[in-house]
Protein backbone atom coordinates (compact mmCIF):
# COMPACT_ATOMS: atom_id res chain seq x y z
CA UNK A 1 0.00 0.00 0.00
CA UNK A 2 1.07 3.20 -1.02
CA UNK A 3 1.71 6.53 1.52
CA UNK A 4 -0.78 9.80 0.99
CA UNK A 5 1.61 12.41 -0.06
CA UNK A 6 1.96 14.58 2.38
CA UNK A 7 1.22 18.41 1.95
CA UNK A 8 3.65 20.15 3.86
CA UNK A 9 1.99 23.01 5.90
CA UNK A 10 2.51 26.74 4.81
CA UNK A 11 2.88 29.86 6.60
CA UNK A 12 0.48 32.21 6.90
CA UNK A 13 0.38 35.17 4.08
CA UNK A 14 2.21 33.12 1.94
CA UNK A 15 1.86 33.35 -1.44
CA UNK A 16 0.05 37.43 -1.22
CA UNK A 17 2.98 38.61 -3.34
CA UNK A 18 2.36 36.43 -6.47
CA UNK A 19 -1.69 37.69 -6.75
CA UNK A 20 -0.61 41.02 -5.15
CA UNK A 21 -0.52 42.56 -8.37
CA UNK A 22 -3.79 40.78 -9.96
CA UNK A 23 -5.58 41.56 -6.47
CA UNK A 24 -7.46 43.83 -8.15
CA UNK A 25 -9.32 41.66 -10.77
CA UNK A 26 -10.69 39.24 -7.93
CA UNK A 27 -13.87 40.91 -6.86
CA UNK A 28 -17.15 39.10 -4.97
CA UNK A 29 -20.41 38.45 -7.22
CA UNK A 30 -23.05 41.05 -7.00
CA UNK A 31 -20.89 43.62 -4.54
CA UNK A 32 -20.58 46.92 -5.11
CA UNK A 33 -20.32 48.06 -9.27
CA UNK A 34 -19.16 51.30 -8.48
CA UNK A 35 -15.51 50.10 -9.83
CA UNK A 36 -14.14 53.17 -7.92
CA UNK A 37 -10.63 52.74 -6.84
CA UNK A 38 -10.11 53.65 -3.02
CA UNK A 39 -8.27 56.59 -2.64
CA UNK A 40 -6.96 58.96 0.52
CA UNK A 41 -8.52 61.59 1.44
CA UNK A 42 -6.93 65.53 1.22
CA UNK A 43 -6.16 64.61 5.20
CA UNK A 44 -4.19 61.49 3.95
CA UNK A 45 -6.32 59.21 5.75
CA UNK A 46 -6.71 55.41 3.49
CA UNK A 47 -10.19 54.88 2.57
CA UNK A 48 -11.59 51.15 2.39
CA UNK A 49 -9.70 49.19 0.06
CA UNK A 50 -12.13 47.85 -3.19
CA UNK A 51 -11.73 44.87 -4.64
CA UNK A 52 -12.51 45.76 -8.29
CA UNK A 53 -10.87 46.70 -11.63
CA UNK A 54 -10.10 50.24 -12.27
CA UNK A 55 -9.47 51.45 -15.62
CA UNK A 56 -6.63 54.36 -16.22
CA UNK A 57 -9.17 56.86 -17.79
CA UNK A 58 -12.01 56.64 -15.41
CA UNK A 59 -9.23 57.01 -12.45
CA UNK A 60 -8.25 59.94 -14.16
CA UNK A 61 -11.11 61.59 -14.96
CA UNK A 62 -12.42 61.10 -11.12
CA UNK A 63 -9.49 62.78 -9.46
CA UNK A 64 -10.23 65.33 -12.10
CA UNK A 65 -13.51 66.09 -11.01
CA UNK A 66 -12.44 65.74 -7.60
CA UNK A 67 -9.92 68.92 -7.95
CA UNK A 68 -12.24 70.68 -9.96
CA UNK A 69 -14.34 70.69 -7.03
CA UNK A 70 -12.23 71.62 -4.49
CA UNK A 71 -10.88 74.77 -6.32
CA UNK A 72 -14.60 75.28 -7.13
CA UNK A 73 -16.24 75.33 -3.65
CA UNK A 74 -12.99 75.41 -1.36
CA UNK A 75 -14.49 73.09 0.94
CA UNK A 76 -12.98 69.58 1.58
CA UNK A 77 -13.85 67.06 -0.91
CA UNK A 78 -14.67 63.72 -0.43
CA UNK A 79 -14.89 61.51 -3.19
CA UNK A 80 -17.74 58.61 -3.52
CA UNK A 81 -16.71 55.30 -3.24
CA UNK A 82 -20.08 53.66 -3.13
CA UNK A 83 -23.34 54.11 -4.79
CA UNK A 84 -24.86 54.48 -1.29
CA UNK A 85 -23.02 57.49 -1.06
CA UNK A 86 -23.80 59.06 -3.89
CA UNK A 87 -27.37 58.64 -3.45
CA UNK A 88 -27.64 59.94 0.27
CA UNK A 89 -25.69 63.01 -1.09
CA UNK A 90 -28.40 63.85 -4.22
CA UNK A 91 -30.82 63.15 -1.52
CA UNK A 92 -29.46 65.83 0.82
CA UNK A 93 -28.81 68.34 -2.17
CA UNK A 94 -32.68 67.94 -3.28
CA UNK A 95 -33.62 68.69 0.16
CA UNK A 96 -31.14 71.68 0.80
CA UNK A 97 -32.45 73.23 -2.86
CA UNK A 98 -35.81 72.61 -2.14
CA UNK A 99 -35.42 74.70 1.30
CA UNK A 100 -34.11 77.32 -0.25
CA UNK A 101 -36.85 77.80 -2.96
CA UNK A 102 -39.13 77.89 0.08
CA UNK A 103 -37.36 80.86 1.82
CA UNK A 104 -37.36 82.84 -1.55
CA UNK A 105 -40.18 85.29 -0.98
CA UNK A 106 -39.37 87.78 -3.18
CA UNK A 107 -38.86 85.93 -6.63
CA UNK A 108 -42.02 84.15 -6.97
CA UNK A 109 -41.52 83.43 -10.53
CA UNK A 110 -38.17 81.20 -9.97
CA UNK A 111 -39.02 77.41 -10.25
CA UNK A 112 -35.42 76.10 -10.02
CA UNK A 113 -33.07 75.87 -7.52
CA UNK A 114 -29.04 75.51 -8.75
CA UNK A 115 -26.82 73.49 -6.65
CA UNK A 116 -23.70 72.60 -7.54
CA UNK A 117 -22.23 69.10 -6.35
CA UNK A 118 -18.75 68.27 -5.99
CA UNK A 119 -18.99 65.40 -8.01
CA UNK A 120 -21.61 66.09 -10.26
CA UNK A 121 -21.83 70.28 -10.80
CA UNK A 122 -25.41 69.50 -12.20
CA UNK A 123 -28.85 71.62 -11.85
CA UNK A 124 -31.34 69.87 -9.77
CA UNK A 125 -35.23 71.19 -9.69
CA UNK A 126 -36.50 72.20 -6.71
CA UNK A 127 -39.69 69.20 -5.68
CA UNK A 128 -42.06 72.47 -5.56
CA UNK A 129 -41.14 73.77 -9.06
CA UNK A 130 -41.91 70.26 -10.15
CA UNK A 131 -45.35 70.07 -8.34
CA UNK A 132 -46.35 73.53 -9.44
CA UNK A 133 -45.80 72.61 -13.21
CA UNK A 134 -46.92 69.25 -13.23
CA UNK A 135 -50.40 70.89 -11.59
CA UNK A 136 -50.44 73.47 -14.11
CA UNK A 137 -50.46 70.97 -17.00
CA UNK A 138 -53.04 68.50 -15.45
CA UNK A 139 -56.76 68.86 -16.93
CA UNK A 140 -59.49 68.86 -15.18
CA UNK A 141 -61.59 65.50 -16.13
CA UNK A 142 -65.18 65.26 -14.83
CA UNK A 143 -66.19 61.81 -14.06
CA UNK A 144 -69.25 60.53 -12.83
CA UNK A 145 -67.89 59.84 -9.60
CA UNK A 146 -67.19 63.72 -9.60
CA UNK A 147 -70.48 64.43 -10.78
CA UNK A 148 -72.83 62.18 -8.48
CA UNK A 149 -70.42 63.66 -5.56
CA UNK A 150 -71.25 67.29 -6.67
CA UNK A 151 -74.94 66.26 -6.94
CA UNK A 152 -75.02 64.74 -3.46
CA UNK A 153 -73.16 67.32 -1.98
CA UNK A 154 -75.86 70.06 -3.36
CA UNK A 155 -78.54 67.67 -2.30
CA UNK A 156 -77.20 67.85 1.51
CA UNK A 157 -77.91 71.81 1.07
CA UNK A 158 -81.22 71.56 0.10
CA UNK A 159 -81.46 74.15 -1.59
CA UNK A 160 -80.18 75.28 -5.53
CA UNK A 161 -79.39 78.67 -5.60
CA UNK A 162 -80.49 80.06 -8.79
CA UNK A 163 -79.52 84.30 -9.77
CA UNK A 164 -83.52 84.40 -10.09
CA UNK A 165 -85.15 82.15 -7.84
CA UNK A 166 -84.88 79.21 -4.95
CA UNK A 167 -85.55 75.64 -5.84
CA UNK A 168 -85.66 73.53 -3.17
CA UNK A 169 -84.13 70.19 -4.59
CA UNK A 170 -87.69 68.16 -3.23
CA UNK A 171 -85.07 64.50 -3.81
CA UNK A 172 -82.31 65.66 -0.82
CA UNK A 173 -83.94 63.23 1.50
CA UNK A 174 -84.04 60.06 -0.98
CA UNK A 175 -80.20 60.15 -1.88
CA UNK A 176 -79.87 56.68 -0.21
CA UNK A 177 -82.87 54.95 -1.44
CA UNK A 178 -82.21 53.63 -4.80
CA UNK A 179 -85.70 53.13 -5.34
CA UNK A 180 -86.50 56.49 -5.49
CA UNK A 181 -84.11 56.64 -8.51
CA UNK A 182 -83.03 60.29 -7.75
CA UNK A 183 -80.56 60.45 -10.30
CA UNK A 184 -82.67 60.18 -13.57
CA UNK A 185 -86.25 60.58 -11.82
CA UNK A 186 -86.35 64.48 -13.50
CA UNK A 187 -85.90 62.50 -16.97
CA UNK A 188 -88.57 60.51 -16.24
CA UNK A 189 -91.06 62.54 -15.38
CA UNK A 190 -90.22 64.10 -18.50
CA UNK A 191 -90.73 61.15 -20.35
CA UNK A 192 -94.55 61.19 -19.08
CA UNK A 193 -95.16 64.61 -19.76
CA UNK A 194 -94.18 63.60 -23.49
CA UNK A 195 -96.24 60.30 -23.53
CA UNK A 196 -99.49 61.27 -21.75
CA UNK A 197 -100.67 63.06 -25.07
CA UNK A 198 -100.24 59.75 -26.49
CA UNK A 199 -103.37 58.35 -24.05
CA UNK A 200 -105.49 61.38 -23.61
CA UNK A 201 -108.66 61.07 -24.05
CA UNK A 202 -110.51 62.75 -26.52
CA UNK A 203 -114.17 64.04 -26.52
CA UNK A 204 -115.96 60.94 -27.43
CA UNK A 205 -119.57 61.72 -25.90
CA UNK A 206 -120.73 62.15 -29.39
CA UNK A 207 -120.29 59.19 -30.67
CA UNK A 208 -121.66 57.34 -27.79
CA UNK A 209 -125.71 57.92 -28.62
CA UNK A 210 -126.86 55.73 -25.64
CA UNK A 211 -124.86 57.49 -22.80
CA UNK A 212 -123.91 60.93 -21.56
CA UNK A 213 -121.65 62.56 -19.02
CA UNK A 214 -124.07 61.78 -16.23
CA UNK A 215 -124.18 58.35 -16.80
CA UNK A 216 -120.51 57.88 -16.63
CA UNK A 217 -120.17 59.95 -13.37
CA UNK A 218 -122.56 57.29 -11.86
CA UNK A 219 -120.24 54.52 -13.52
CA UNK A 220 -116.78 56.14 -11.88
CA UNK A 221 -118.78 57.05 -8.39
CA UNK A 222 -119.63 52.99 -8.59
CA UNK A 223 -116.24 51.88 -9.32
CA UNK A 224 -115.22 54.28 -6.33
CA UNK A 225 -117.37 52.27 -3.84
CA UNK A 226 -115.48 49.09 -5.57
CA UNK A 227 -112.32 50.28 -5.57
CA UNK A 228 -112.89 51.12 -1.26
CA UNK A 229 -114.79 48.17 -0.99
CA UNK A 230 -111.71 45.77 -2.09
CA UNK A 231 -109.56 48.10 -0.06
CA UNK A 232 -107.61 48.31 -3.64
CA UNK A 233 -104.34 50.23 -4.13
CA UNK A 234 -104.83 54.34 -5.09
CA UNK A 235 -103.35 53.96 -8.44
CA UNK A 236 -105.84 50.90 -9.47
CA UNK A 237 -108.67 53.30 -9.69
CA UNK A 238 -107.15 55.61 -11.42
CA UNK A 239 -105.93 53.30 -14.63
CA UNK A 240 -109.17 52.30 -14.55
CA UNK A 241 -110.89 55.36 -15.33
CA UNK A 242 -108.17 55.87 -17.67
CA UNK A 243 -109.17 52.38 -19.62
CA UNK A 244 -112.44 52.92 -19.82
CA UNK A 245 -112.81 56.59 -20.86
CA UNK A 246 -109.92 55.31 -23.64
CA UNK A 247 -112.28 52.54 -24.51
CA UNK A 248 -115.34 54.47 -24.79
CA UNK A 249 -114.00 56.82 -26.94
CA UNK A 250 -112.76 54.14 -29.68
CA UNK A 251 -115.80 51.55 -29.08
CA UNK A 252 -119.42 52.24 -29.16
CA UNK A 253 -121.15 50.28 -25.97
CA UNK A 254 -125.01 50.46 -25.19
CA UNK A 255 -126.10 51.54 -21.69
CA UNK A 256 -126.72 48.00 -20.77
CA UNK A 257 -123.06 47.33 -21.54
CA UNK A 258 -121.47 50.18 -19.85
CA UNK A 259 -121.19 48.82 -16.02
CA UNK A 260 -119.56 45.52 -18.23
CA UNK A 261 -117.51 48.02 -19.03
CA UNK A 262 -116.04 49.06 -16.03
CA UNK A 263 -116.16 45.74 -14.56
CA UNK A 264 -114.06 44.42 -16.83
CA UNK A 265 -111.94 47.83 -16.92
CA UNK A 266 -111.17 47.38 -13.25
CA UNK A 267 -110.31 43.32 -13.44
CA UNK A 268 -107.78 45.03 -15.77
CA UNK A 269 -106.37 47.36 -13.68
CA UNK A 270 -106.40 44.53 -11.06
CA UNK A 271 -104.42 42.31 -12.79
CA UNK A 272 -101.91 45.34 -13.87
CA UNK A 273 -101.22 46.67 -10.04
CA UNK A 274 -102.71 44.49 -7.41
CA UNK A 275 -100.31 41.60 -5.95
CA UNK A 276 -103.50 40.12 -4.94
CA UNK A 277 -106.27 40.45 -7.78
CA UNK A 278 -109.94 39.58 -6.63
CA UNK A 279 -111.40 37.11 -8.28
CA UNK A 280 -113.88 37.97 -11.13
CA UNK A 281 -116.54 35.96 -8.78
CA UNK A 282 -116.68 39.15 -6.07
CA UNK A 283 -117.35 41.76 -9.25
CA UNK A 284 -120.12 40.00 -10.49
CA UNK A 285 -121.49 39.05 -6.45
CA UNK A 286 -121.09 43.18 -6.06
CA UNK A 287 -122.85 44.03 -9.93
CA UNK A 288 -125.72 41.91 -7.99
CA UNK A 289 -125.05 38.96 -10.33
CA UNK A 290 -126.24 41.40 -13.55
CA UNK A 291 -123.17 39.80 -15.68
CA UNK A 292 -122.14 36.16 -16.08
CA UNK A 293 -118.03 35.13 -15.82
CA UNK A 294 -117.94 34.21 -19.38
CA UNK A 295 -119.09 38.42 -20.39
CA UNK A 296 -116.84 39.43 -18.40
CA UNK A 297 -113.89 37.61 -19.70
CA UNK A 298 -115.17 38.24 -23.44
CA UNK A 299 -114.91 42.22 -22.63
CA UNK A 300 -111.96 41.81 -20.86
CA UNK A 301 -110.36 40.47 -23.95
CA UNK A 302 -112.37 43.08 -26.13
CA UNK A 303 -111.00 45.85 -24.42
CA UNK A 304 -107.24 44.65 -24.35
CA UNK A 305 -107.85 44.16 -28.45
CA UNK A 306 -108.70 47.70 -28.57
CA UNK A 307 -106.21 49.25 -26.77
CA UNK A 308 -103.75 47.02 -28.49
CA UNK A 309 -102.57 46.07 -24.86
CA UNK A 310 -101.19 49.61 -23.99
CA UNK A 311 -101.64 49.94 -20.19
CA UNK A 312 -98.11 51.98 -19.14
CA UNK A 313 -100.02 55.24 -19.24
CA UNK A 314 -99.55 58.31 -16.73
CA UNK A 315 -102.47 58.47 -15.48
CA UNK A 316 -102.87 61.51 -12.60
CA UNK A 317 -101.87 59.80 -10.44
CA UNK A 318 -98.53 59.51 -11.54
CA UNK A 319 -97.93 63.07 -11.30
CA UNK A 320 -99.29 63.39 -8.04
CA UNK A 321 -96.85 61.98 -6.30
CA UNK A 322 -94.27 63.76 -7.66
CA UNK A 323 -96.33 67.39 -7.28
CA UNK A 324 -97.23 66.79 -3.75
CA UNK A 325 -93.16 66.27 -2.90
CA UNK A 326 -93.20 69.43 -4.56
CA UNK A 327 -94.99 71.03 -2.26
CA UNK A 328 -92.12 71.09 -0.06
CA UNK A 329 -94.14 70.24 3.35
CA UNK A 330 -97.08 68.31 2.20
CA UNK A 331 -98.71 66.72 5.46
CA UNK A 332 -101.32 64.21 6.21
CA UNK A 333 -103.88 66.84 6.00
CA UNK A 334 -102.72 68.48 2.43
CA UNK A 335 -102.30 64.73 0.60
CA UNK A 336 -105.95 64.23 1.39
CA UNK A 337 -107.62 67.43 -0.01
CA UNK A 338 -104.99 66.81 -2.82
CA UNK A 339 -106.40 63.43 -3.71
CA UNK A 340 -110.09 64.00 -3.01
CA UNK A 341 -109.47 67.40 -5.31
CA UNK A 342 -108.36 65.25 -8.08
CA UNK A 343 -110.87 62.17 -8.04
CA UNK A 344 -113.86 64.68 -7.78
CA UNK A 345 -112.22 66.04 -11.12
CA UNK A 346 -111.99 62.16 -12.73
CA UNK A 347 -115.68 61.84 -12.02
CA UNK A 348 -116.56 65.24 -13.39
CA UNK A 349 -116.43 64.18 -17.64
CA UNK A 350 -115.50 67.96 -18.60
CA UNK A 351 -112.16 68.31 -16.45
CA UNK A 352 -110.77 65.04 -18.17
CA UNK A 353 -111.44 66.27 -21.79
CA UNK A 354 -110.45 69.63 -21.16
CA UNK A 355 -107.33 69.40 -19.23
CA UNK A 356 -104.35 66.48 -19.34
CA UNK A 357 -103.29 64.23 -16.65
CA UNK A 358 -100.58 66.71 -15.61
CA UNK A 359 -102.46 69.68 -15.32
CA UNK A 360 -105.23 67.92 -13.35
CA UNK A 361 -102.66 66.70 -10.78
CA UNK A 362 -101.01 70.33 -10.79
CA UNK A 363 -104.09 72.18 -10.52
CA UNK A 364 -105.38 69.45 -7.64
CA UNK A 365 -102.25 70.25 -5.76
CA UNK A 366 -102.78 74.02 -6.13
CA UNK A 367 -106.52 74.26 -5.11
CA UNK A 368 -105.73 72.22 -2.31
CA UNK A 369 -103.20 75.04 -1.16
CA UNK A 370 -105.52 77.62 -1.40
CA UNK A 371 -108.29 75.26 0.18
CA UNK A 372 -105.89 74.86 3.34
CA UNK A 373 -104.56 78.41 2.97
CA UNK A 374 -101.45 77.01 2.91
CA UNK A 375 -98.72 80.21 1.70
CA UNK A 376 -97.21 80.80 -0.74
CA UNK A 377 -100.20 78.88 -2.50
CA UNK A 378 -97.80 78.34 -5.80
CA UNK A 379 -94.03 78.54 -5.12
CA UNK A 380 -91.06 78.45 -7.50
CA UNK A 381 -90.55 74.99 -6.70
CA UNK A 382 -94.03 73.67 -7.58
CA UNK A 383 -93.43 75.75 -10.77
CA UNK A 384 -90.46 73.95 -11.66
CA UNK A 385 -91.38 70.29 -11.23
CA UNK A 386 -94.49 71.20 -12.89
CA UNK A 387 -93.68 73.37 -15.74
CA UNK A 388 -97.03 75.06 -15.16
CA UNK A 389 -97.34 78.63 -14.05
CA UNK A 390 -100.12 79.85 -11.52
CA UNK A 391 -101.98 81.66 -14.55
CA UNK A 392 -102.31 78.19 -16.12
CA UNK A 393 -103.48 76.64 -13.88
CA UNK A 394 -106.51 79.22 -12.96
CA UNK A 395 -109.30 77.53 -14.92
CA UNK A 396 -108.49 73.43 -13.79
CA UNK A 397 -108.25 74.70 -9.88
CA UNK A 398 -111.61 76.72 -10.44
CA UNK A 399 -113.32 73.98 -12.19
CA UNK A 400 -111.86 71.60 -8.97
CA UNK A 401 -113.24 74.12 -6.45
CA UNK A 402 -116.27 74.17 -8.05
CA UNK A 403 -116.75 70.04 -7.80
CA UNK A 404 -115.72 70.43 -4.31
CA UNK A 405 -118.34 73.58 -3.92
CA UNK A 406 -121.20 71.07 -4.91
CA UNK A 407 -120.12 67.82 -3.68
CA UNK A 408 -121.66 67.72 -0.48
CA UNK A 409 -125.32 68.58 -2.55
CA UNK A 410 -124.99 66.12 -5.21
CA UNK A 411 -126.39 63.22 -5.35
CA UNK A 412 -122.87 61.06 -6.25
CA UNK A 413 -121.65 61.23 -2.61
CA UNK A 414 -119.38 57.73 -2.46
CA UNK A 415 -115.80 60.36 -2.98
CA UNK A 416 -117.40 63.21 -0.62
CA UNK A 417 -117.83 60.30 2.00
CA UNK A 418 -114.81 58.76 1.63
CA UNK A 419 -113.17 61.86 1.95
CA UNK A 420 -115.30 63.08 4.77
CA UNK A 421 -114.00 59.34 7.26
CA UNK A 422 -111.81 60.84 10.00
CA UNK A 423 -109.11 58.36 8.80
CA UNK A 424 -108.68 60.60 5.72
CA UNK A 425 -108.74 63.66 7.77
CA UNK A 426 -112.74 64.71 7.22
CA UNK A 427 -110.88 66.70 4.42
CA UNK A 428 -114.12 66.86 2.39
CA UNK A 429 -115.87 68.85 4.95
CA UNK A 430 -113.43 71.62 4.76
CA UNK A 431 -114.69 74.88 2.81
CA UNK A 432 -113.80 75.27 -0.43
CA UNK A 433 -111.15 77.72 -1.51
CA UNK A 434 -112.55 81.26 -0.60
CA UNK A 435 -110.05 83.01 -3.13
CA UNK A 436 -111.37 81.15 -6.10
CA UNK A 437 -115.38 81.58 -4.89
CA UNK A 438 -114.73 85.57 -5.19
CA UNK A 439 -113.96 85.37 -8.59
Amino acid sequence: MEARAVVPPQPRGAGKGKNEAGQGRNRRALGDIGNLEGVRDLEGKPQAQISRPMTRSLHAQLLAKAQGAVETNKNPVVPAVDNRVANNRKRAVVKKAAEAQKNVIDKPKSDTVTAKTSDEGEKIESVSGRESREGSSRKEVKTLTSILTARSKQAACGVTVNPKQQIVNIDAADLNNELAVVEYIDDMYEFYKLAESESRVRDYMDSQPDMNARMRSILIDWLTEVHCKFELMPETLYLTINIVDRYLSMQFVSRRELQLVGIASMVIACKYEEVWAPQIEDFICLSDYAYAREQILVMEKAILEKLEWYLTVPTPYVFLLRFIKASVSPDKEMENMVFFLAELGLMHYPTVILYCPSMIAAAAVYAAQCTLDKSPFWSETLKHHTGYSEEQLMDCAKLLVSCHSAAAESKLKVIYRKFSNPERGAVALFTPAKCFQAT
